[in-house]
């Protein structure tokens, strides 16, 4: 430190003096951050729940096909959070998933309505594939981080996407745990993700099978029946088309329609399962008779390019 010539310098006891000072802030400032609680926060990435603890538990990633006790599966995560977190607060649980134009699905909603959660959703495409849902996951571990508004956040995904989301968190002094779902056959998770989080967790069977509940198999048979023409088939694929293209538009329809003459795996699911719904009978094992329900749903479709 410079000193005029006529400014004496300080003696050993003012810098003492100075010193202790200075040391009694930073214990005060000690002491009020220690007064400050840790805060995590959980985010979910339901897509990546259904398809692991559906495939584990229920032998199938297809939604329609079993039932997810959302409540009690948030429950279960909340209370883990509580151990492993033991001196921290919960923020809240930041629940991801995809609808139609983003509108709430009755089972979004019932999710939404839960103490201490937040639905956030992206878009399903003409795949009922979600499109936007690991953005927002950047975008609200970002945010939290740069706030300080938490120190933990517990992520349940396998997204190789969700690397930049934990970077991005790690960046402003966040610790990123990534939790998982036990594979039932290799692994569900992308490594880079594994390789970048600050811990990791799996759920195995015994977690997870309280909250999967296997629907019964309808096969929509009646005995003695013949099966439906090939035309009424035909016909039953066209009026689908109808409202399919009506829910979701000429983009999604735009999308479909390089794949002619064959329809995305989920998309031709829907198609059958729907055509055995208004027909009370079941297709399976009638390729004639679902390649005419192809035939019709494509002829529509068509017919309003």
């Amino acid at each position: 430190m410079n000193h005029d010539a006529d400014t004496p310098a300080p003696t050993l006891t003012e810098l003492g003096a100075r010193l202790e000072r200075t040391n009694e802030l930073l214990q005060r400032m000690l002491a009020e951050v220690a007064k400050t609680p840790s805060t995590h926060a959980i985010f979910v990435d339901a897509g990546y729940v259904h398809a692991a603890a559906g495939l584990l538990v229920a032998g199938t990633e297809d939604r329609r096909s079993f039932d997810l006790d959302a409540e009690g599966l948030i429950e279960a995560f909340i209370d883990k959070a509580r151990t492993i977190f033991a001196d921290s607060r919960l923020l809240r649980v930041y629940w991801y998933d995809g609808a139609r134009r983003r509108i709430h699905t009755a089972e979004q909603q019932a999710i939404a309505e839960l103490p201490d959660v937040k639905v956030r959703l992206g878009n399903l495409n003409a795949n009922n594939q979600q499109k936007g849902v690991d953005s927002l996951i950047r975008t609200d571990l970002e945010s939290l981080a740069r706030h300080r508004a938490i120190s933990d956040a517990a992520l349940v995904g396998g997204d190789e996407d969700l690397v930049s989301a934990v970077e991005a968190a790690q960046g402003f002094g966040a610790r990123v745990h990534l939790w998982g779902i036990e594979a039932a056959d290799g692994r569900n998770q992308a490594e880079p993700l594994l390789w970048e989080v600050d811990s990791t967790r799996t759920f195995d069977l015994d977690f997870c099978r309280p909250y999967i509940t296997r629907r019964p198999v309808t096969t929509y048979e009646s005995e003695g029946e013949p099966p439906p023409s090939r035309d009424e088939v035909r016909f039953v694929g066209a009026r689908i088309a109808e409202t399919w293209l009506a829910e979701r538009g000429q983009a999604a329809m735009a999308e479909l329609l390089p794949g002619h003459p064959y329809l995305p795996g989920p998309v031709d699911q829907d198609l059958l399962i729907e055509a055995e719904r208004v027909l009370s009978r079941s297709l399976r094992g009638h390729a004639v008779l679902r390649r005419s329900l192809r035939d019709g749903f494509w002829q529509h479709l068509q017919s309003r390019f």
